[in-house]
């Protein structure tokens, strides 16, 4: 395995873990669950503006896994949109530059 391969595995290692230690830690903390932590997403024009660009981001990756699976015919890369949408971007965007990078011979 190359070095940038390893490099995005560590990224969507970290992307996956990392981002949870605080969303769990706020739940914990709050006692509010999911609908709390959600909640606290659009408290204010800062956080809303981070969930619209995160949004955004994420639509635009999906699209682009869509478009490129389908005309690379690379069906592993899709795992890379659940990922997106149940764990974040963090975790999925170099999930899928791992995944792309890899040796299809």
């Amino acid at each position: 395995m190359t070095p940038l391969r390893m490099l995005f595995l560590a990224l969507a290692i970290w992307g996956a873990i990392h981002p949870y230690y605080y969303f769990l830690s706020y739940m914990s903390e709050t006692g509010t669950g999911i609908t709390g932590l959600m909640e606290a997403w659009w408290v204010n024009d800062s956080t809303s503006g981070l969930v619209w660009d995160l949004t955004i981001a994420t639509i635009a990756m999906t699209v682009w896994v869509l478009v490129e699976s389908f005309q690379r015919k690379d069906w592993l890369g899709l795992i890379a949109i659940p990922a997106n949408y149940f764990i974040g971007l963090s975790c999925a965007l170099p999930l899928y530059l791992f995944l792309r990078s890899r040796d299809r011979g």
